[in-house]
């Protein structure tokens, strides 16, 4: 029997000297049911920060007591766990019911995303994104671009649509260098929280899913703030493109 389907008395213990405790035991029983029994409602699992700010516990406290009772919220079904010689994989009984293509724009003032999902990815698919983030955006504002060498980014009516526009000012990544731009940062966030490990009954549930969280996302916003220098940034894609330029073909 797992040790959580334990009676609640499981949770209780004599009286220890040292400071008295800050939280009852029905709090901490309730916050380890929630945790395992339930998702939260902008992703596929609990992280700490969002367990405390569901429960009124300190983000301190409910890691604490996530250590002392060994619980991992983030290893849910249907990935596998990571263990000693093999890759995180899925359950033999995992089954695709389709795909869908998520386009998104970050503002990097305000940590504010604006996404749409499709289920192509070419050219007509980002256009018509475009006409949709021009439309949101003050026509007295210009606007920076920042996108990679994708060749739906590069299509010549996507490069008409933008040269009858002279706000927009458009800037491609360099090869390999995607990571350059702070929406993929926000792309990793959203495929960590709320996609890798969730379970999806058809396409229209995870389109769903996605803009559930991103409604979430938004109300609590906040700009991604980089840890690098410009220095060593700059420094990472010199070397890059060192390496790229030596490399025989």
């Amino acid at each position: 029997m797992p040790w959580w389907s334990a009676p609640e008395s499981f949770l209780y213990d004599e009286l220890r000297p040292g400071r008295p405790r800050t939280i009852e035991d029905e709090q901490v029983a309730s916050l380890l049911k929630r945790t395992l029994f339930r998702k939260p409602a902008n992703g596929t699992h609990w992280t700490v920060r969002e367990a405390a700010r569901d429960s009124g516990i300190s983000k301190s406290t409910v890691h604490r007591l996530f250590q002392a009772y060994a619980v991992q919220p983030h290893r849910t079904q249907p990935v596998l766990p990571m263990g000693l010689g093999y890759v995180e994989g899925v359950t033999h009984d995992y089954v695709r019911h389709g795909t869908t293509t998520l386009s998104a724009a970050l503002d990097i003032a305000t940590g504010m995303v604006f996404t749409e999902c499709k289920p192509r990815h070419r050219h007509q698919e980002f256009l018509a994104f475009l006409r949709r983030l021009d439309a949101c955006i003050p026509q007295d504002l210009d606007v920076h671009l920042i996108v990679d060498n994708y060749a739906t980014h590069k299509h010549a009516k996507v490069r008409s649509w933008l040269a009858r526009r002279p706000r927009y000012h458009v800037h491609y990544t360099p090869t390999y260098s995607s990571w350059l731009n702070q929406v993929e940062r926000w792309f990793g966030f959203i495929t960590q929280r709320a996609i890798r490990r969730g379970s999806f009954r058809s396409v229209q549930d995870l389109v769903e899913k996605i803009d559930s969280f991103v409604q979430q996302y938004n109300r609590s916003r906040r700009p991604f703030v980089w840890t690098a220098t410009a220095d060593s940034i700059l420094a990472k894609v010199a070397r890059l493109c060192s390496r790229i330029s030596g490399t025989r073909y």
